[in-house]
């Protein structure tokens, strides 16, 4: 490197390097230089919050009204801030009637330096929500993927489809490329769709959330071009042929269902 400070070069303690750069008459540029290469450790401890957790819970038919009374209650108390909750009914589908619980996003960090919720949080929500629940249940931990995505991370909407998508043992880098062939499908008919990678929770899994920015109309027949036109459109003639063909090698399941936010429920 021409024209650098010796000190630059040097193993030095950073105190040290501090008082010499108040010290040393340098030139701006090396001032802006000197100051990167001061913040380099510090940028590379700070996570990128990407991070959703899940949590699906099952009332007892006849306590849904006491559920949700206690629940409201809890996320005003316990989830707030960072840890604020968003609420959805799960309206179709195999987990109908079911409450997903989404906390975040968060970083890796953030939720390892959390620490105990503290005997009180866990005393509420035993004493006042678990009563009314069901034995069946589900977490799970994602990770938001944006360079899948068309839409950022917190553009929410209140209405959402979720495609959860389970690759074959080992073919998940295939599942990962047929869903970027869909990015481009997707935003050319201005869909807003989140997608999400789960980690170690379970079956390798996908899920792709699809917002509804206009409301369910935009399920209708004739609301957008026929997906296979859109998606030959974006990929190239029988393209979509070749797609079905990797889904049929690549895909050990997939479902789908309907969730509607419940503001009323959720981290105010």
């Amino acid at each position: 490197m021409e024209n650098v400070p010796t000190f630059l070069t040097l193993p030095l303690p950073i105190t040290t390097l501090l008082f010499i750069f108040l010290t040393t008459k340098i030139s701006k540029h090396m001032r802006k230089v000197f100051l990167l290469c001061l913040l380099i450790p510090v940028l590379g401890l700070s996570q990128t919050k990407d991070v959703v957790s899940a949590n699906r819970v099952f009332p007892k038919i006849d306590k849904v009204l006491e559920f949700e009374k206690a629940l409201t209650a809890h996320a005003q108390k316990y989830h707030t801030g960072d840890w604020k909750w968003r609420v959805f009914e799960i309206q179709s589908g195999p987990d109908f009637g079911g409450y997903h619980i989404t906390e975040g996003p968060l970083s890796w960090d953030q939720i390892d330096t959390r620490g105990n919720l503290g005997t009180e949080h866990t005393a509420d929500w035993n004493k006042t929500i678990a009563i009314y629940l069901t034995d069946r249940g589900s977490s799970v931990y994602s990770e938001f993927q944006e360079e899948l995505s068309t839409v950022k991370l917190t553009d929410y909407s209140d209405k959402i489809n979720i495609t959860h998508i389970f690759p074959k043992p080992g073919w998940g880098p295939e599942v990962r490329a047929s869903i970027k062939k869909f990015k481009k499908v997707w935003e050319d008919a201005g869909q807003s769709v989140a997608v999400y990678q789960s980690s170690s929770s379970g079956p390798a899994q996908y899920a792709l959330v699809t917002r509804y920015k206009q409301g369910l109309k935009e399920r209708a027949t004739g609301f957008r071009k026929p997906i296979k036109e859109r998606y030959e459109a974006a990929n190239g003639e029988d393209s979509w042929d070749d797609y079905f063909d990797n889904i049929k090698t690549s895909v050990e399941s997939s479902w789908s269902e309907l969730l509607f936010y419940r503001a009323d429920l959720s981290s105010k």
